[in-house]
C-alpha cells in the first residue's frame, strides 16, 4: 500500500508549488490539505504502478473505495482513517474522493490513450476538479462559486500538466491529447511515443493550450467576483501554472522537449504577490 502518512506527503509536496500554496493557510486548513494530498498521492501511485497487473491495480483501488465508504458510514476505515477528522471538520464530500478513484481507474485501465474530448474532460473532472471541490471546502468557499472555481481551475491545471508531461506520460503508455485534435492534424495515435514525436504535435498541443487558457480566463472571472473564502492558494496555483503554460507556448512542443519549470525567483515573486489576504 502506498504511504498515506501526511508528514510524508508534506515532504513530497515540499518540492512543488503546491507546498507553497498550502503554506499560505492557517495550520488546521493546511493539515487538511496535506491529508487530501496524501490521499491523492496514494491512489495516483497505484495507477502509475505499471509493474502491477490490471487486476491488482483494480483490487488496490477497490480497497480505497471500500475504505472511503467505511469512513462515511462510521465503520473502521483502515487506510482512510487519517482523513476522518478533516472530513468532519470541513464537510468534505464522499463523492469527490470517489471521483478521484474513478479517474485513477481510467488511468489504470489504459483508457487514457488519445481520449475523445468528452472523455478527457471527464478525466480532468475526476483527477483535478474533484480535488478542487475538496479544497474549496477547506478554503471556506460557498459551494456555488467554489464548485465553479474547482471546475475551471482544475481543468486548467490538469491540461497544463498534460502539456508539461508529454514524455513522462508516454513512458507510462499514456497519451492524454484529445483524439479529435490529433486526427485533425493527421497525427497517429496508436502509439504515444510515435504521436509525440510527430512534427505536427506542436499544432495539437497549441490547441490544448487554447482550451486551458479558456479555463484560466473563466477562473480569473470568478476571482474578480470576489467570492467568500481564502483564495490565496488558488490564486497562487493559477498564476504559477499559467506562467508555466506561457513558457511552454514560447518554447513549443516539438522534440527534444525540456520539462517546463518556474524558476525559484519567479516563484518567490508569485508568493509575495498572492501570499497576502485579498
Amino acid at each position: 500500500m502506498s504511504n498515506t502518512n501526511p508528514a510524508t506527503a508534506r515532504s513530497t509536496a515540499s518540492r512543488s508549488s503546491f507546498y507553497w500554496a498550502m503554506r499560505l493557510l492557517p495550520h488546521e486548513k493546511r493539515e487538511a490539505m496535506y491529508a487530501i494530498y496524501a490521499f491523492c498521492r496514494a491512489v495516483d501511485d497505484i495507477a502509475d504502478n505499471i509493474a502491477s497487473s490490471d487486476a491488482d491495480l483494480k483490487t488496490q483501488l477497490e480497497l480505497w473505495r471500500a475504505a472511503i465508504a467505511s469512513l462515511y458510514r462510521g465503520r473502521p476505515s483502515g487506510r482512510a482513517a487519517f482523513l476522518e477528522a478533516h472530513v468532519h471538520q470541513f464537510a468534505l464530500r464522499e463523492a469527490d474522493f470517489l471521483s478521484l478513484i474513478d479517474g485513477m481507474e481510467m488511468d489504470a485501465s489504459g483508457a487514457m490513450v488519445a481520449p475523445h474530448l468528452q472523455d478527457l474532460d471527464r478525466y480532468c473532472d475526476c483527477v483535478a476538479s474533484a480535488v478542487g471541490r475538496l479544497s474549496i471546502k477547506v478554503f471556506g468557499m460557498e459551494d456555488t462559486s467554489g464548485f465553479w472555481l474547482a471546475h475551471h481551475l482544475g481543468r486548467a491545471l490538469q491540461l497544463t500538466n498534460i502539456l508539461r508531461d508529454l514524455d513522462e506520460d508516454a513512458g507510462l503508455g499514456r497519451l492524454y491529447l484529445p483524439r479529435e485534435l490529433l486526427e485533425s492534424a493527421s497525427v497517429p495515435h496508436d502509439s504515444p511515443a510515435r504521436a509525440i514525436a510527430h512534427p505536427a504535435i506542436d499544432t495539437v498541443c497549441r490547441g490544448v493550450a487554447e482550451l486551458a487558457e479558456m479555463h484560466y480566463r473563466e477562473t480569473d472571472t470568478i476571482f474578480r467576483s470576489r467570492p467568500r473564502g481564502d483564495l490565496r492558494p488558488s490564486r497562487l496555483m493559477a498564476a504559477v501554472y499559467s506562467a508555466m503554460l506561457d513558457r511552454m507556448k514560447k518554447c513549443g512542443w516539438l522534440p527534444p522537449r525540456q520539462r517546463a519549470q518556474i524558476s525559484k525567483p519567479a516563484l518567490i515573486g508569485f508568493i509575495l504577490r498572492y501570499g497576502v489576504a485579498i
